[in-house]
């Protein structure tokens, strides 16, 4: 009688036992499947890129071969040397993109962090209705400013300086909806025990609500960074004079009247690359960290 029940029970864990280890193989196969596909996924965006690094150090008769060499067979890193010492005031182009994409940036980080403190920790009447309003700006396509800020700049002498495309990007309505998301997250118990201590809000801003939202601060700064290291539209319009060009617009250099340099076109390109990598690098765990805690309070 005990041996048949005995028998009974490891039958059924037998069955479970079996059930469990092909669920786990069907699981594995599932892995190894969406890994092979996210893989193919990331090769599929990385080409492009993977491509101009290669047609940057390569003769420009064998940039259009086909089938596409990947790997040159003759490598031609002068291409470099041309773009940094020749007559295309590269260096120069990156000095102004370095100068323009440093003010702009370190401006949004102060307007937007001091902007989303306000409607984030400080009670004033209407302070919903005018963050609404301000939020919904961002409906209005940024080409239908162009010719209103134009004028406008034209009028206080701004045309064909750095100060026209400086001015309006330290002015985000994202960067603000950001730090205020972020702010929000910090308990209100916190700000009311400073001001018991009689900090002022200033002092509460910058020594209490800062420190504690540098995810977000670094998630805005690297979408910052990225975007206006690689603002076309703004240095096209507003600046005039060659010596005050950046780096999108000394790419065009490189295109002539009957021909267009691809090799040094590509290779400029990688170097513009570069410090957009390398900010994003680095701060890659507070940008992920900072998108995270974006929608932890509404």
């Amino acid at each position: 009688m005990h041996g048949s029940e005995t028998a009974e029970w490891k039958q059924p864990h037998a069955v479970i036992v079996k059930r469990s280890r092909r669920a786990a193989g069907w699981l594995t196969v599932f892995k190894a499947l969406v890994s092979i596909v996210m893989f193919l996924v990331g090769a599929l965006i990385l080409s492009p890129f993977i491509w101009m690094l290669s047609a940057s150090f390569k003769v420009q008769a064998d940039l259009f071969n086909f089938p596409i060499e990947w790997i040159p067979e003759r490598w031609n890193p002068d291409n470099y040397l041309d773009v940094w010492a020749g007559n295309y005031n590269f260096l120069l182009y990156y000095f102004n993109t370095i100068k323009i994409t440093f003010f702009t940036v370190l401006g949004s980080l102060v307007t937007s962090s001091m902007a989303g403190f306000a409607f984030a920790k400080l009670n004033f009447k209407g302070r919903n209705g005018l963050f609404l309003l301000y939020l919904s700006t961002m409906i209005i396509p940024g080409q239908v400013l162009l010719i209103p800020r134009f004028i406008v700049f034209d009028q206080l002498g701004l045309i064909n300086s750095h100060l026209a495309i400086i001015l309006p990007g330290i002015f985000t309505v994202f960067g603000t909806f950001l730090m205020r998301q972020f702010f929000l997250t910090i308990p209100n118990e916190l700000v009311e025990a400073a001001k018991m201590d009689g900090a002022g809000f200033l002092r509460i801003y910058g020594q209490i609500c800062v420190p504690l939202t540098k995810p977000a601060i670094v998630t805005l700064l690297i979408l910052s960074f990225t975007s206006h290291w690689n603002e076309f539209e703004g240095p096209l319009i507003y600046l005039r004079d060659e010596r005050l060009y950046t780096i999108t617009l000394g790419l065009t250099n490189f295109v002539h009247e009957y021909s267009t340099d691809y090799t040094l076109m590509m290779a400029g390109a990688v170097s513009a690359l570069l410090p957009v990598i390398l900010v994003v690098a680095f701060f890659q765990k507070w940008f992920v960290e900072g998108i995270a805690g974006t929608g932890l309070k509404g």
